[in-house]
């Protein structure tokens, strides 16, 4: 017999095991626990369990009498049968632990991922609130805040320079926090909004707020997005100054804050320029490197090749500078963190754009059964905040 079902708050975390016997008050019987679990919290819970019913193996976290208050899913698979006296409370015990979410933040998730793993980190472009728990409900490991989507949404306004230190750090904040030990989340830190102790001080902020990640780059300060013509570029020493201040700022604070170090230069100076200046920000201490604009395959897969073993990140923007390169094909090239800048925002202008049309030809929105108010409200945490209030005691939100 099996059932599966996931837990909401605990993403990284599954358990498997025997518990048919709990519906009706009876012993638990061995069971295996298989699935994905962080090891240390596995060992922990393990651990809480009498010696003979040691389970085979542990990575994973599932208890169905507990769905409503702390698992939202099981996956139960009957083992070798072991009965224990005391296995109630024996189980309430193990997923007492188990069921915790690891306190990792989303900066220390994001550097293991980089230094333990060789997996491509593939991050989905998110500009406000509800895109990013739409990436959030499609269980992408990481999520990236764009700089030009935050201008657009937030602002209404063009990727011209305008976005600066309390608009973007407010942003991310709030998208970090949705979920502080889930996905960990990169955003834009632009050119870091001013000299070195502007720098240090947007470093500083960005960590406070539960950033994992930022980009800085060497454009001038009246920069453009990446993918627009006429860019300009600082010169090497003063990139360099940025990137010191930067390494300043999460080293004084003992961050793993993964810096991110982004040249725009191929523009104005060519490829040549843009690996020296990557080469300088590596030497600086940055954690991975950025080249903007790439204008072919071939100059993605050199500059993985000649900067390598250092990590690269690639921003694929459609319809931009550079020329298409899917997931696949950027993880054989050797690219390590893979950004997706205008994945949310430019589909959803089409949409928006397609709806109003459709209100003014037809009278109506013509939205499909299934996305009703309380479906929505579902990807934004709905069962989240009505369990808070319950488990306060609260009865408001009973009934939705």
């Amino acid at each position: 017999m099996q059932s599966v079902i996931t837990p909401s708050h605990c993403r990284d975390s599954t358990i498997l095991l025997s518990a048919d016997p709990l519906k009706n008050g009876g012993e638990v019987t061995s069971m295996e626990i298989v699935a994905v679990a962080p090891e240390d919290v596995a060992e922990e819970a393990v651990a809480a369990l009498p010696e003979e019913i040691q389970p085979v193996k542990v990575e994973a976290i599932t208890f169905e009498p507990l769905q409503k208050s702390k698992v939202d899913n099981v996956e139960i698979t009957l083992s070798e049968k072991v009965s224990h006296p005391e296995s109630q409370d024996i189980v309430a015990k193990f997923l007492d632990v188990a069921v915790k979410p690891p306190r990792v933040s989303g900066a220390t998730k994001l550097k293991k991922m980089l230094d333990e793993t060789d997996e491509l980190i593939v991050c989905p472009g998110v500009y406000d609130g509800v895109s990013a728990r739409v990436a959030l409900s499609c269980g992408f490991s990481a999520m990236y805040m764009t700089g030009a989507g935050t201008t657009a949404s937030r602002l209404g306004m063009a990727d011209l320079g305008v976005a600066q230190l309390h608009d973007m750090r407010e942003h991310a904040e709030m998208i970090a926090n949705l979920e502080p030990y889930g996905p960990p989340l990169i955003a834009d830190m632009d050119t870091g909004y001013g000299g070195p102790i502007m720098v240090a001080n947007s470093v500083s902020q960005y960590i406070r707020a539960g950033v994992a990640g930022f980009h800085i780059e060497d454009q001038i300060q009246n920069k453009r997005c990446g993918h627009l013509q006429g860019k300009k570029v600082v010169s090497a020493e003063e990139f360099y100054m940025r990137i010191r201040a930067a390494k300043c700022a999460k080293d004084r604070l003992n961050s793993d804050i993964v810096l991110i170090a982004r040249t725009d230069a191929n523009q104005q100076h060519g490829y040549d320029e843009c690996i020296r200046r990557l080469k300088g920000a590596r030497e600086l201490g940055a954690d991975v490197g950025l080249l903007e604009g790439f204008t072919s395959r071939e100059e993605a897969e050199n500059a993985v090749k000649e900067l390598a073993p250092w990590p690269l990140l690639l921003n694929m923007v459609e319809n931009g500078a550079t020329p298409i390169i899917t997931t696949h094909e950027a993880k054989a090239m050797g690219f390590r963190i893979m950004i997706f800048s205008f994945a949310s925002i430019a589909p959803a202008v089409v949409a928006i754009r397609k709806t109003f049309q459709k209100i003014q030809t037809d009278g109506v929105v013509g939205t499909g059964k299934d996305l009703t108010p309380k479906a929505l409200f579902e990807i934004c945490g709905l069962k989240d905040a009505m369990t808070i209030d319950f488990e306060a005691g609260g009865e408001a939100f009973a009934t939705v």
